[in-house]
């Protein structure tokens, strides 16, 4: 019943023992998962992995913070691959400010042109942001990108950024901090934001949730995340695997 929307499966932390981690997650009901690429290695990873599984697929893109190793011929790669029937999504991508391997100016070009190739080959878009809420905002805006929509990945902000965003057609996207008891700003969103444009993620091997926070994240933990949510929002655990998961079947045209 459970759609874990962000994994990192192609890290090098499953190694050694990814088709368990695999088989944690179906006992955990966790029954589809986009694999997020985000550089040549881990693209290539996610390829080989959603050839190898039938209920994984794959996010393509480059992340904001080494969006200054990214050349042309690395979009025209990733275009190219999205021709494949269980690439479902472009990114992650976006801006990072907490790092400064990228600067800034390169990283919104880089951005800017994920954009541009979702549009044209017309796929959601998978957003990273951090400390750049309102330049990912204005880019957004000023690139059309309601035309795609896509999701807010691991959403940190506000409620009010939040409809912001489901305005622009991005659906709002929690993971393992929702479960932090000092976490106040995802516990608000999981409250105020409707079912119906939420989606659950682990963001796995990252961010694992409470109790499991600071080791090893893996996709059998977005149970925890749905049975969060349902406590917020006083609802069953059922209800909202079940809406999370239409949710995230629509957006990424998965029948």
């Amino acid at each position: 019943m459970l759609f874990d929307t962000h994994v990192h499966l192609n890290d090098s932390q499953y190694d050694l023992d990814l088709k368990e981690v695999i088989q944690n997650a179906q006992n955990a009901g966790v029954k589809k998962m986009v694999v997020v690429g985000f550089d040549r290695p881990t693209i290539n990873r996610a390829m080989e992995l959603i050839e190898t599984y039938d209920f994984l697929y794959a996010s393509i893109g480059w992340h904001p913070v080494d969006a200054i190793d990214m050349t042309d011929e690395d979009l025209i790669w990733i275009e190219e691959l999205t021709k494949h029937p269980k690439v479902v999504a472009l990114g992650e991508m976006g801006l990072d400010y907490h790092w400064d391997k990228s600067p800034k100016e390169i990283q919104k070009e880089v951005f800017r042109k994920q954009i541009r190739l979702a549009k044209k080959v017309k796929l959601p878009i998978v957003i990273h942001n951090r400390e750049a809420t309102q330049d990912i905002v204005d880019i957004l805006k000023e690139e059309d990108a309601q035309e795609v929509g896509g999701i807010m990945h691991c959403f940190s902000g506000s409620p009010e950024i939040a409809r912001e965003c489901i305005n622009m057609n991005f659906y709002i996207s929690l993971g393992g901090p929702v479960t932090f008891k000092n976490a106040k700003k995802p516990k608000e969103v999981a409250l105020e934001i409707p079912l119906n444009r939420l989606l659950i993620e682990t963001d796995c091997p990252y961010l694992a949730p409470h109790p499991y926070r600071g080791k090893r994240n893996e996709p059998a933990y977005v149970k925890l995340v749905a049975e969060q949510i349902a406590e917020i929002k006083g609802i069953s655990f059922e209800e909202v695997a079940k809406q999370t998961s239409l949710n995230a079947n629509k957006l990424f045209g998965i029948m």
